[in-house]
């Protein structure tokens, strides 16, 4: 069976950058998928992502990029490259290219990436996100919907949110989950 990874990128300790992962942690919140679909939060890891790309046939990545677009501004891509050649804005950028690099190298890049990116407004040490990020997240999920709808999946909406695993990170994306 096909395996397809929602990977979430980010830091969500620095407001805009944990864009990423704040959207994976809504969508596994709030929808069930088969059981060929991953959700993970990737956070910062870095190479250690290199199991979760190489395992996946589809990957769907989620992150805060600056494509020098208005802050809050969502952008798909149909494809990673190996190398983003748009500014990196956070340490995990490069590690991810590195990533997504050395999966090519190997032969076991997934066959199909898409990328939906947020334009960050602000990335500061414990600030929450941004008045324009906050507000991008539900046509951020729905554009992640409509690509694993594409893709073959059909996602159902949960009838009661599925709870994180520490009352912690419940706090941290309170109004984004």
């Amino acid at each position: 069976m096909e395996q397809i990874v929602i990977l979430g990128l980010g830091n969500i300790l620095y407001g805009d950058e944990g864009f990423g992962v704040l959207l994976a942690q809504r969508l596994y919140a709030h929808w069930d998928f088969p059981e060929n679909v991953e959700v993970v939060d990737g956070g910062t890891q870095g190479q250690t992502l290199l199991t979760f790309v190489e395992r996946a046939d589809k990957l769907l990545v989620l992150d805060a990029v600056d494509f020098g677009l208005e802050p809050g501004e969502l952008l798909l891509r149909d494809n990673v490259p190996a190398y983003l050649t748009a500014q990196k804005i956070g340490p995990h950028q490069n590690s991810f290219s590195e990533v997504m690099g050395l999966a090519a190298l190997r032969g076991t890049a997934p066959e199909h990436c898409a990328l939906i990116g947020v334009q960050p407004a602000a990335m500061t040490l414990a600030a929450p996100l941004s008045t324009p990020v906050s507000e991008s997240f539900e046509a951020a999920q729905n554009i992640a919907l409509d690509v694993l709808r594409q893709w073959g999946i059909d996602p159902q909406l949960r009838a009661q949110p599925r709870h994180l695993s520490a009352a912690v990170l419940d706090s941290l994306v309170q109004g984004c989950v």
